[in-house]
């Protein structure tokens, strides 16, 4: 089943409780869905679009273009089939505390049950934990950014590649999240079962 709407910046109409803040970003049919901390974290909180403004978020745009995520890089990037979000929409004041990532997460939730994309790409240790918690039966205290990073790992329903923080990339970091993307792309990645079996014609019935 497709979404009807081809709006790219908010396309579910979300008003988080805050003066400001960064909606998800990209097409609201997309196979994958990238996932940011917040906008302090990973940029935009000038812009209004995630992974923006910062040099790492400038730097990761550039390998997901590599990795034939994006069509091009900017403000806002040019997406192909790749929607962004944040756990925590809101631009906060210092660091969020606990209480407000789980305030947040009503949003976050809906969008990732909305898009209903076939890969989950979490960026960083705090995203990572929580895609590990929501979609997957490892234990969101199992995060090794190095050892995770650029790794396909199967989930509840999705496919997950952590990322490491792109502020901390190091050596072959970059290159190594490009080589995984081309790998991904050179096949079948999508979480679907076809249960034309149970219907009386040969036709496929694919559903999520």
């Amino acid at each position: 089943m497709k979404n009807i709407t081809a709006r790219e910046s908010n396309p579910f109409g979300f008003s988080p409780p805050c003066e400001s803040f960064v909606p998800g970003f990209g097409d609201a049919n997309a196979h994958f869905h990238v996932i940011g901390d917040h906008p302090r974290v990973h940029g935009g909180a000038d812009s209004g679009i995630p992974f923006t403004e910062f040099e790492a978020s400038e730097r990761f745009q550039g390998a997901l273009v590599a990795g034939g995520l994006l069509t091009e890089a900017g403000t806002p990037p040019v997406v192909d089939r790749t929607y962004f979000s944040y756990l925590h929409t809101c631009v906060p004041e210092g660091v969020p505390s606990e209480e407000d990532y789980a305030d947040q997460e009503r949003f976050f939730d809906a969008e990732l049950r909305a898009i209903t994309a076939h890969v989950l790409l979490p960026v960083g240790a705090r995203a990572t934990s929580h895609v590990f918690a929501i979609a997957s039966a490892r234990s969101p205290g199992d995060v090794d950014m190095d050892a995770l990073h650029a790794t396909e790992l199967p989930g509840s329903g999705w496919l997950i590649l952590p990322i490491k923080d792109p502020a901390e990339w190091t050596g072959d970091d970059e290159a190594d999240l490009i080589a995984a993307l081309e790998a991904l792309l050179d096949r079948d990645y999508r979480r679907e079962a076809d249960l034309g079996r149970f219907l009386p014609d040969d036709d496929p019935y694919l559903v999520r």
